[in-house]
């Protein structure tokens, strides 16, 4: 038996129930590992409350995790009992150990720790997709990110910075300000005391941004498409305040011939060879000073609901781990 937070009932933060569970022998193709640190991501939110879809009831939720192999099935031969390894797949998570299959998985160099490849694999990969395949930043464009003071904004705008972007953020309080400031933002927006999108255009003398990378959703998208320059690419990978409502397609061409995608993960690491470029040029980026990896909050897993409700509440900033 092991320990692992489920859910039996989608709901509020209540729903997670912290219960023994049983995990099986690894199977062919499969890897057994000891969870070391688990990343807190919104999309668990979203499988909690029932906004995205769990195979059936009850599930473990948690996105992304790592720590050491401790058993390996019939016919992996890429990993060993002791490797220190990291993963990002669909549900699962929340749990002392797991079965994960093994090419899902990959190998942590030495130079990071559980700590920081436990929030790098989905906070860490979505940066990658985002800033270098939805649309190639190269030095000179001028991006938008909306919450840059969250786990995956803060590490968006230290990448966007470091690729020559000149980088507007906006955050929810001066103390936020502050930390996105801190982590290559040129220019810092308080929602809750200004209008974005007039800022956005005093800040860029009417030029406007390349593009907004908005992982709010439905409070801000209406002026995330104000924040375009004609021709410009509206990003919309998250629904922290709810999911984007229908629009008309001409409201893009109302804006300048915009173009607008709702990407995610999955579609971007769906093979072996994409997941490993995506790792081994994130794993680079740490290494080589470009992205630094605070943990910023650490709960005991057996509190995972005392954490869900202060990521809901916008009371936790950057990255955010569970310990089993």
């Amino acid at each position: 038996m092991t320990k692992a937070v489920r859910v039996h009932k989608v709901g509020g933060p209540e729903a997670l129930v912290y219960e023994d569970v049983e995990v099986p022998a690894p199977g062919p193709g499969e890897v057994r590992i000891r969870q070391h640190a688990v990343g807190l991501n919104f999309i668990d939110v979203y499988f909690r409350t029932g906004l995205y879809k769990a195979p059936g009831l009850p599930f473990i939720a948690g996105n992304e995790a790592a720590g050491e192999v401790v058993a390996v099935g019939p016919g992996v031969t890429n990993f060993h009992p002791g490797d220190r390894v990291a993963y990002y797949f669909t549900l699962g998570g929340y749990a002392s150990e797991r079965v994960i299959p093994a090419d899902k998985l990959v190998k942590l160099p030495d130079h990071i720790t559980y700590e920081q490849g436990a929030v790098l694999m989905l906070k860490g990969l979505t940066v990658w997709y985002l800033l270098h395949k939805t649309f190639k930043v190269e030095p000179g464009h001028r991006v938008l990110i909306h919450a840059a003071a969250g786990g995956i904004g803060l590490l968006a705008c230290q990448w966007a910075k470091a690729l020559g972007a000149h980088v507007i953020g906006t955050v929810g309080s001066k103390a936020k300000a502050d930390l996105a400031l801190a982590n290559g933002c040129d220019h810092v927006i308080l929602y809750t005391e200004e209008d974005f999108v007039a800022r956005v255009k005093q800040i860029s003398r009417n030029e406007l941004c390349d593009v907004v990378y908005d992982g709010v959703g439905k409070t801000t998208f209406p002026g995330s498409l104000s924040c375009l320059r004609p021709r410009g690419l509206f990003v919309s990978f998250g629904n922290a305040s709810g999911p984007v409502p229908p629009f008309p397609l001409a409201e893009l061409n109302n804006h300048g011939s915009l173009f607008a995608t709702r990407p995610k993960l999955n579609d971007y690491v769906s093979t072996r060879k994409d997941l490993l470029e995506g790792a081994d040029t994130l794993f680079a980026a740490v290494i080589n000073g470009k992205l630094h990896v605070p943990i910023n909050h650490a709960y005991a897993l057996k509190d995972a609901a005392k954490a869900h409700t202060e990521l809901e509440s916008r009371a936790t900033t950057g990255a955010a781990i569970l310990r089993p």
